[in-house]
């Protein structure tokens, strides 16, 4: 191919795969854009304890995603379960990152709030198992949805309320 062609298809390549509704991550060889929507419980949905951890969590969740290579893009941590918008690299599998963040947070709670806590189970802080989907073109729907969560899931509180 020569010098020409080739800068021509570089060009061309680079605006389809960069356009303007992407971000794209790249590795040595490949751009990706790998979005999911993944949630998770506290085993027993464990309320009171993980509203004193709420705000720590944050910060231990996107430390833990920084290692797999991984980005936490939005994320909301309600009283008894948490969201995430998260961007995995395709090299490693959904499952190993989230029983990565999972495993690794429950030990490190253990660890800084097992003291503290005399029926703090550590390592079995989190319930078996997540809900993950894929994210596609909808990304702003599903980070829209995050963000609202605790005022929709507060919302349908007061209508049962009332029933």
């Amino acid at each position: 191919m020569s010098g020409h062609y080739l800068r021509s298809f570089r060009a061309v390549y680079t605006d389809a795969v960069k356009g303007p509704l992407t971000e794209n991550e790249s590795l040595s060889h490949s751009k990706w854009e790998c979005k999911y929507h993944v949630v998770f419980i506290p085993k027993c949905r464990r309320r009171t304890l993980y509203r004193a951890l709420r705000k720590h969590l944050g910060e231990v969740f996107r430390r833990l995603a920084s290692q797999k290579e991984s980005r936490i893009l939005e994320g909301h941590l309600m009283p008894d379960h948490v969201h995430m918008l998260i961007s995995i690299p395709p090299k490693y599998a959904v499952s190993q990152v989230i029983g990565y963040i999972k495993g690794k947070s429950a030990i490190h709670l253990a660890r800084v709030y097992g003291e503290k806590k005399r029926n703090f189970v550590g390592q079995h802080f989190w319930a078996r198992g997540y809900f993950v989907s894929t994210v596609g073109r909808d990304e702003r729907m599903i980070r829209e949805y995050i963000r609202h969560q605790e005022q929709e899931d507060q919302r349908i509180e007061q209508m049962n309320l009332w029933q």
